[in-house]
């Protein structure tokens, strides 16, 4: 498994009326944990690019525990478990104040940028996740 961490303090545009997390900022959330996996592993979505590969959401789900609220610190952790083929799943886990407040996971498929044809990824990114031992196939 691969593992990320980072931290976003939430800002009062994310909150709702009644002062917590609005519950759309939550997949907002999953995205800036899956660009610092994906940076953190030494293949950010400015490689894919590069290459002319895409990776588009094409599954979204959110389990809503808690709350949080406006000037909350969140830690997103982001998990990847297994080697992806022409999909790729991630886990992700939020907590505030170590209380889990949101699990989810987002589902992507590799797509080559030019025909928006689905893909298998990249050699490279392959190779790069195979040296880690942990990642199941």
């Amino acid at each position: 498994m691969i593992k990320s961490e980072i931290n976003i303090r939430v800002l009062y545009a994310h909150t709702d009326k009644m002062g917590i997390i609005n519950n759309g900022r939550y997949l907002e959330y999953f995205e800036a944990g899956r660009n610092t996996l994906l940076r953190e592993i030494g293949f950010p979505y400015t490689e894919l690019e590069k290459l002319n590969f895409g990776l588009p959401v094409i599954e979204a789900h959110v389990n809503y525990i808690s709350t949080g609220a406006y000037d909350d610190v969140v830690v997103i952790k982001s998990f990847l478990k297994t080697l992806p083929t022409a999909k790729v799943k991630i886990d992700y886990e939020l907590t505030v104040n170590e209380k889990i407040i949101a699990t989810g996971y987002t589902i992507h498929s590799f797509i080559n940028l030019a025909t928006l044809k689905p893909s298998r990824p990249p050699k490279e990114f392959i190779e790069l996740l195979k040296q880690n031992p942990g990642l199941k196939d």
